[in-house]
């Protein structure tokens, strides 16, 4: 279930740091029921990563609660763009020029979206998204060329790794871009990602407890 204690001591951390960063609660594999409590609370943002999930999850949902917003925050299918366009607010994992085209087949459904370019800062192959090396050039086709509405960038570190190295080189990339958020931290790592003034964490663990899988 949600613990609403933990998210408000979160909060008080941004706060009390004089920070401006948003909280995803990221619900995948959590049930509905987690979801209308943290709703209940005023909880009002949210990440999955798979699209049909979201849509089981939320479409009875967003009757009650129009102002819900929907964060996809894993790997997106070419084949699933345009049902994810109908659902989701905020796309974080926008990794390759085949999956913007994509997005370009549906100039109506982009406005208002917000994406998220994803950088392999640990260059990991089991890992999405863009090398350290070509993402210039990837942020300047999604930005001048495709046109979609780029706000920053996202990573995650290697799970051994000091994540401050990859949420530096992850900025650097960014302030070169002229990029000014990041979508960076996790429950192991949310506080350095604040001090890193990150505009989101993607809270799910912390939040929801250990994930259900069926």
């Amino acid at each position: 279930m949600f613990n609403f204690h933990k998210y408000t001591e979160i909060k008080e951390f941004i706060e009390k740091n004089g920070k401006k960063t948003k909280i995803i609660a990221i619900s995948k594999n959590h049930p509905k029921t987690a979801v209308s409590q943290a709703l209940s609370h005023g909880i009002r943002v949210f990440g999955e990563n798979r699209v049909q999930e979201a849509i089981d999850k939320f479409q009875d949902l967003k009757k009650n609660y129009s102002d819900i917003q929907i964060h996809l925050t894993g790997t997106l299918q070419t084949n699933k763009v345009k049902l994810a366009l109908d659902w989701f607010d905020v796309f974080h994992t926008v990794d390759r020029e085949k999956l913007v085209k994509e997005f370009l087949r549906y100039p109506d459904k982009l406005n208002g979206k917000d994406f998220f370019i994803q950088i392999n800062t640990g260059l990991e192959g089991t890992k999405s998204g863009i090398d350290p090396d070509e993402a210039y050039d990837f942020i300047n086709y999604c930005i001048s060329e495709a046109k979609i509405n780029v706000v920053g960038l996202m990573c995650i570190p290697p799970k051994d790794d000091d994540p401050l190295i990859h949420f530096g080189i992850l900025e650097k990339i960014a302030t070169k871009n002229n990029l000014k958020e990041l979508s960076i931290g996790m429950s192991n790592d949310y506080k350095q990602a604040i001090m890193q003034n990150a505009k989101y964490i993607r809270l799910g663990t912390i939040l929801f407890g250990e994930r259900k899988y069926d």
